[in-house]
């Protein structure tokens, strides 16, 4: 028996049959209210659109449809006027300086949208329910309309969100951490005409100059010099000490969307040979690094727990396999026995990458080349 195969077995240990997937139990208890809020309770208990999405897809996965719709009903009332099919929802929602719950920041985040749109679109499939498909097809074209942007010598991209991150009439900002391919291949395929397949055709060219030396960066700027590693868009408005381009808690899922990739999705053959920094990186590492600036020096030695969630299918993929498995037993090493969690904190991003990580290892989900999903349960 393999590592890997061995150690998804452990993981799966001690399922019972009322409770198939233990750690998404396990987070809806401590971060989904009654009503279907989606709280982070390390950042003034906010929601965010992209923890709804994110949670949505969790919950397919689990085949747990009564919270799947407490999710969306939640996310259409309070984020989007009450109409997903009129607006993408806004993306960050909480508490205001005068103690009022409402929404906070009115734009919307592309990569939850994405999401978002993708996950009702294969709700309506796997559940058969045509509700889902139509509103998750309405989502993605407008997602198509409003939030695909042509970036001078990428092509069309995926930009964060329709304000913000277009300073000048030459300079785009964009986050590569929202565009995993096989959502981009989905869309490509099943969401026509679009702007997609342009989309998925720009990645070598946003990928690989914006790249710290074979390292993922968080943000990049694509202008009339070129793709470069970017300063973050908030960091200058928040008077951040000494900002810089780098790669850390947005870009470490670059890499698990490479890894839960089918390898014959379009982009992901090519997207695996430009993030060779991380793979030869933890050839001796013991932890994926807490950062790393734009020419590929890395600092930090005790990255979160999901860190090492988010690289280690990215490792399996590479061919790394004792160091996916070392990063999975890392991760395993931190889960709390009473809340079911993972980390000292048990840290709401955290959780999210290791319901992708181990949903994944446990084959729970499957992502086909074209991007469909292929679930356990169906």
């Amino acid at each position: 028996m393999s590592l890997l195969i061995a150690l998804a077995f452990s993981f799966q240990a001690g399922c019972r049959a009322e409770q198939p997937w233990p750690l998404w139990e396990a987070y809806s208890q401590r971060f989904i209210d009654p009503q279907g809020r989606v709280i982070d309770r390390s950042a003034g208990d906010r929601t965010t659109s992209e923890g709804q999405a994110y949670a949505m897809f969790f919950a397919l996965v689990a085949n747990d449809r009564v919270r799947f719709e407490k999710l969306l009903t939640w996310t259409e009332s309070n984020l989007a006027g009450g109409d997903l099919s009129l607006r993408l929802p806004a993306w960050e929602w909480g508490k205001n300086a005068q103690g009022e719950w409402k929404t906070l920041d009115e734009n919307p985040a592309s990569d939850a949208d994405l999401w978002m749109a993708y996950t009702l679109m294969e709700a309506g499939r796997l559940w058969r329910d045509d509700r889902y498909a139509n509103l998750g097809l309405t989502m993605a074209k407008r997602i198509g309309r409003q939030e695909v942007g042509l970036a001078n010598g990428v092509g069309p991209t995926l930009i964060p969100g329709p304000v913000g991150f277009h300073p000048d009439e030459n300079t785009w900002l964009l986050n590569p951490s929202y565009l995993p391919p096989p959502l981009l291949a989905y869309m490509a395929r099943y969401q026509q005409p679009g702007p997609w397949t342009g989309v998925i055709q720009s990645l070598p060219g946003l990928f690989g100059p914006g790249r710290g030396d074979g390292f993922a960066m968080d943000w990049v700027s694509v202008s009339s010099d070129g793709v470069k590693p970017a300063i973050a868009p908030a960091q200058p408005t928040a008077g951040t000490k000494d900002p810089r381009a780098v790669g850390s808690y947005d870009a470490i899922r670059v890499y698990l969307w490479a890894g839960i990739a089918d390898p014959a999705t379009p982009g992901v053959h090519g997207l695996m040979g430009q993030l060779s920094g991380m793979s030869d990186y933890m050839k001796t590492a013991a932890v994926p690094p807490v950062e790393v600036d734009g020419s590929g020096k890395t600092t930090g030695v005790d990255s979160p727990p999901g860190f090492s969630a988010a690289v280690a299918p990215f490792l399996a993929a590479a061919g790394m396999k004792t160091q996916a498995t070392e990063q999975w037993q890392r991760l395993s090493a931190t889960k709390d026995a009473s809340s079911g969690l993972y980390g000292r904190a048990a840290a709401y991003y955290d959780q999210n990458l290791a319901l992708f990580s181990t949903g994944f290892l446990e084959q729970r989900y499957r992502f086909e080349r074209d991007g469909r999903l292929k679930l356990k349960w169906k």
